[in-house]
C-alpha cells in the first residue's frame, strides 16, 4: 500500500496543479534561534551539537558522516539560526540553500524520509514570511511546488517506519501543510490517524518517553506542543489524547532538570538552552510541579536542601526506541543549587562514530565498569547485548532519601551483577553511596565520578579523599574505602562547546574487595 501511495503521489507531482502561489494560512516556528550560528551559515559553515561542517558546493547530496548531521541538514530546522540574525544577507542565504537544494539532482536516501521531510516541510513553512516573502516569483513557485510535492509524498509514507520520537516530527510537517495549504484537506486526516496511536505508544502514563533520553523527551515534548498550536489555528478538533500527553510531558521533563535549568546528560542529551526549555514549558502548560520518579523508565530524582541527585535506575530502552542508548546504567548526577557536581561526560550524536561511541561507553558515565568492559553492547543503531534485569527500591524518611539498585549488564561475560546504594541526608549536605559487585569470582572494576569542568579537585595527604571546589567557592570532600583513589582527565561535552574536566577514579583489583563505601560532604 505504500508503494501505491508513493506512486500515485508521484502522478500528482507529474501533472502539477493545485500549487498555490503561497500558503493560505501564514505559520510562524515558535522556538528561537542562536544568532551566532546563523552568522556562521553566513561565513560558509553549520555547526550542530559540537560539529562544525563546511557549507561546500554540493553539500546538500553528500552521504559521509553522522546520519544525525545528515538530517539536520536536510531538515532546514537551521532556519531558526538565520531568522535569528534577521539580516537581509541571512534571508538572501537562506533563499540560496533552498534553491540549492531544489535543484539537488541527487540527494541522500534520508532526505525523504518522513521525520526529515516533516522538519523540513515544518521549517519552510515557519520561515516563509521571512525567507520568501520578498522574493521573486519564480523562487516562490518553484518553493511551493516542491513543498505541495514533499506534502504529498510524506503523506504517502506515513505511517513513519522509525518508532520513536522522530515519528512525531514527520505527523508535524503533514498538519503544518494541511494548515497552510487547506486546498489540500486529506493531509489533516492522514496525520490525524497516526497521531493518537503515537502518543498512546511512545508516551507512558507518568509521562516519560519510551527513548528514556532527556533530550528526545524535549524534542517531542516540543512537537506536540506545535501540534496542539497548529491545529487550534486551523480550528480543527484536538484529539483529546494530545492535551494529556502534553501536561504529563511538562510534568516528566522538569524532573530531568537540574539547578541550573538544563538536562541532565544521560542517554545521547547535552544540557540544552535553559531559557529553550523554559519557554517550551510555558507552551506545554501552567502545571510546575515535578515528579521525584518517572518510574516507567527508571529515572529517579533525590531532592534534599540545594542538592540534587538524579539516577538512571532503569532498564536501557528497547531495540527500535535505542537509537540514543548510552551504556550508563546505574549512573548519576549531583547538582548543589545551580552548580553541577558530579555529571556523565555528555554525547555528541552528531559526531563521527569514535567520538560518539566514547561518550556513549559505560566509562564516560558516573557508574562502575567492570574489567574496562560497557554494560550495554554499542552499536551503530542502538544496542546489542543490554541488562536484562534492573531492580530498584526506594524510601523516604523525615525528608533523608535510600535508594538501591542492581543491573545484570555483565552477568553473560562474567556473571557479575553491580549493585547500588545512595543515601541522600535530609540537609543536602551528606550523599553516601556503596557500591559492589557480586559475582562468583572477583573481577576487577574502576569507579569513576566524573567532574563538572568547573569543579577543581585535589587528593587529600592521606590519599584516601579528595576535595572538591565548585566555582561559587563552596568546598566539598569525597572519601573512599576499599579501592585506590586517583585523579585523571576527563571531557565533558554537555554544554555548548567540549571542555576539559577531571574525574575521580577508583580502582579495585581481582585479589581485592568486591566492595567500595563512599561519602561526599559538604565542607563548613
Amino acid at each position: 500500500m505504500r508503494g501505491a501511495r508513493q506512486w500515485v503521489a508521484r502522478l500528482a507531482a507529474l501533472r502539477g496543479g493545485n500549487v498555490p502561489d503561497a500558503p493560505s494560512v501564514a505559520l510562524r516556528d515558535p522556538w528561537p534561534g542562536e544568532p551566532a550560528r546563523g552568522a556562521r551559515i553566513i561565513k560558509g559553515e553549520i555547526e550542530y551539537q559540537n560539529v562544525v561542517r563546511p557549507l561546500r558546493p554540493g553539500l546538500f547530496h553528500e552521504n559521509d558522516g553522522s546520519p544525525v548531521f545528515i538530517a539536520h541538514i536536510q531538515g532546514f530546522v537551521w532556519l531558526r539560526d538565520l531568522r535569528a540574525l534577521g539580516t537581509d544577507a541571512a534571508r538572501s542565504r537562506a533563499r540560496a540553500l533552498i534553491a540549492d537544494w531544489i535543484d539537488c539532482e541527487a540527494l541522500p536516501p534520508v532526505a525523504s524520509a518522513p521525520e526529515v521531510s516533516g522538519a523540513r516541510i515544518a521549517a519552510w513553512l515557519g520561515h516563509y514570511d521571512f525567507f520568501a516573502a520578498s522574493a521573486d516569483d519564480d523562487f516562490r513557485q518553484m518553493l511551493m511546488a516542491r513543498l505541495v510535492a514533499d506534502a504529498r509524498m510524506l503523506s504517502a509514507n506515513l505511517p513513519a517506519e522509525v518508532r520513536d520520537g522522530r515519528a512525531f516530527t514527520a505527523i508535524k510537517g503533514l498538519i503544518a501543510a494541511a494548515v497552510a495549504l487547506p486546498e489540500h484537506g486529506a493531509f489533516m486526516q492522514r496525520a490525524l490517524r497516526f497521531l493518537v496511536p503515537e502518543i498512546e505508544r511512545q508516551i507512558l502514563p507518568d509521562g516519560a518517553h519510551v527513548e528514556r533520553s532527556p533530550a528526545a523527551h524535549f524534542a517531542v515534548l516540543q512537537d506536540l506542543t506545535e501540534i496542539r498550536a497548529l491545529l487550534q489555528l486551523a480550528r480543527a478538533e484536538v484529539p483529546p489524547q494530545l492535551p494529556g500527553a502534553i501536561e504529563r510531558m511538562a510534568v516528566g521533563l522538569r524532573a530531568l532538570r537540574h539547578g541550573d535549568g538544563g538536562l541532565a546528560l544521560f542517554n545521547g542529551t547535552s544540557e540544552d538552552w535553559p531559557n529553550l526549555i523554559d519557554l517550551v514549558l510555558s507552551q506545554a502548560g501552567r502545571t510546575g510541579r515535578s515528579a521525584s520518579a518517572l518510574a516507567g523508565v527508571g529515572f529517579h530524582r533525590l531532592a534534599a536542601g540545594r542538592s540534587l541527585v538524579l539516577v538512571d535506575a532503569g532498564p536501557p530502552p528497547g531495540p527500535g526506541v535505542d537509537r540514543f542508548a548510552h551504556a550508563g546504567t546505574l549512573s548519576f548526577e549531583f547538582s548543589v543549587g545551580r552548580d553541577r557536581l558530579i555529571v556523565n561526560c555528555g554525547a555528541a550524536p552528531a559526531a563521527s562514530g569514535e567520538w560518539r561511541d566514547a561518550l556513549r561507553n559505560t566509562a564516560a558515565h558516573s557508574t562502575l565498569v567492570v574489567a574496562d568492559v560497557s554494560s550495554s553492547e554499542l552499536r551503530d543503531e542502538g544496542l546489542g547485548r543490554r541488562p536484562a534485569h534492573v531492580e530498584v527500591q526506594r524510601q523516604e524518611a523525615n525528608g533523608a532519601h535510600w535508594l538501591e539498585a542492581s543491573h545484570d549488564g555483565w552477568q553473560k561475560l562474567f556473571g557479575a551483577v553491580h549493585r547500588r546504594r545512595l543515601y541522600l541526608a535530609e540537609s543536602g549536605e551528606d550523599l553516601r553511596g556503596e557500591d559492589s559487585i557480586e559475582a562468583d569470582q572477583p573481577q576487577p572494576f574502576t569507579l569513576r565520578f566524573h567532574l563538572h569542568p568547573n569543579v577543581t579537585a585535589s587528593i587529600q595527604q592521606d590519599g584516601e579523599g579528595a576535595l572538591l571546589r565548585l566555582s561559587s567557592g563552596q568546598g566539598w570532600r569525597l572519601r573512599a574505602g576499599g579501592a585506590t583513589l586517583s585523579i585523571e582527565d576527563s571531557i565533558y561535552f554537555g554544554g555548548p562547546e567540549p571542555r576539559r574536566a577531571e574525574q575521580i577514579v577508583l580502582t579495585g583489583t581481582p585479589d581485592g574487595p568486591q566492595q567500595v563505601k563512599w561519602a561526599l560532604t559538604r565542607m563548613g
